[in-house]
């Protein structure tokens, strides 16, 4: 799927780091954040504008200065009328091919009339339910954390310390003894205490388990016994080496920032699914613009994740509209 041909020339493009403070404060087990630092990039050609927006995550070796520096690199490649299938090459999976290749996905919406579900070959979107994340903290800080998230149906919780998570997965169960949970536990467990940390998630009665391992080290988790299936978040990027991860987890997290876009977030989809993966649709702390393009993958996953802008102060004008959990469509003012 290339973008729509256009006259070298005619195309304008521009970066912006852009920042948005959360509300409260976000916590997992590599630390904490009190504002989402975002790069956006638009793309005009004549009146019709596309927009997208990536997130750089230092895990990933990546910093905000960085990658709006490697999107700035490839201005006159993308005024020269670079499309979508080019970009792939020209660029490594990551944030700053994401930020293009939706921006690239919104233009072309934008100059055919033809909105981006259509276009991917999907004939409508409709409302999907979320899971809401619960920051990590003391038990008690977030048992009430999911008392006041008690009307929402699938809660994300953050684990992962290097004591406690026993304590907590017990405290947020007994807060909310109907919702679906997920842990989350970023890579914070250990061969020491993995076997405990599954076990009391199998007892609580968790839906799914994401990155319990080091994605370095997460090999361990090869024939070990799991009640709760295990989702790889970490330790899956694009369509390269997920043939490594079966028999590992049972399903996969995918997020634009880390595949690089839409574009080869939906062939990581396909592969993922006839390898035998459940799907997970996930995100980074962004806006709406971040999580309307992955939207587009919601049809087909197992849970979806895209409360980025629930945990903001503030999002972006003609933001997506939550009812609660539900989260609906983008409007063509946002994207797509």
């Amino acid at each position: 799927m290339g973008s729509a041909r256009t006259l070298a020339g005619t195309l304008a493009m521009t970066v912006a780091v852009e920042r948005f403070p959360i509300a409260g404060r976000f916590a997992i087990s590599r630390g904490a954040r009190t504002e989402a630092v975002v790069v956006t990039v638009t793309i005009a050609d004549g009146g019709a504008v596309g927009r997208g927006e990536c997130v750089p995550y230092a895990r990933y070796g990546e910093t905000v200065e960085g990658v709006a520096a490697a999107i700035d690199a490839m201005r006159s490649a993308v005024e020269d009328g670079l499309d979508r299938r080019a970009l792939q090459e020209r660029m490594p999976a990551g944030a700053a091919r994401n930020a293009l290749d939706c921006a690239l996905w919104d233009l072309d919406a934008k100059r055919s009339g033809v909105p981006a579900h259509v276009a991917a070959g999907i004939d409508r979107l409709r409302p999907v339910a979320t899971a809401y994340t619960i920051s990590l903290g003391k038990p008690c800080e977030m048992a009430e954390a999911v008392a006041r998230a008690s009307d929402r149906p699938i809660l994300k919780v953050k684990l992962g310390a290097p004591e406690g998570d026993l304590e907590r997965i017990a405290a947020v169960r007994a807060a909310a003894p109907g919702a679906t949970l997920i842990a989350d536990a970023n890579e914070g467990w250990t061969e020491d205490n993995l076997d405990l940390h599954l076990s009391a998630c199998a007892d609580a009665g968790f839906a799914l388990i994401e990155q319990p391992v080091p994605a370095a080290k997460d090999e361990m988790l090869r024939g070990r016994r799991r009640a709760v299936p295990l989702c790889a978040d970490e330790s899956v990027h694009d369509r390269n080496g997920l043939a490594r991860l079966v028999g590992l987890y049972e399903a996969v997290n995918i997020k634009l920032d880390k595949t690089g876009g839409l574009t080869e977030a939906f062939a990581l989809a396909e592969t993922a699914e006839r390898a035998g993966f459940a799907l997970m649709i996930g995100c980074m702390l962004g806006t709406s613009l971040a999580m309307a393009p992955a939207l587009l993958l919601a049809p087909r996953a197992r849970f979806v994740d895209l409360d980025g802008p629930l945990l903001l102060a503030r999002d972006r004008d003609d933001g997506l509209r939550y009812e609660g959990s539900l989260v609906h469509p983008p409007s063509p003012a946002l994207w797509g």
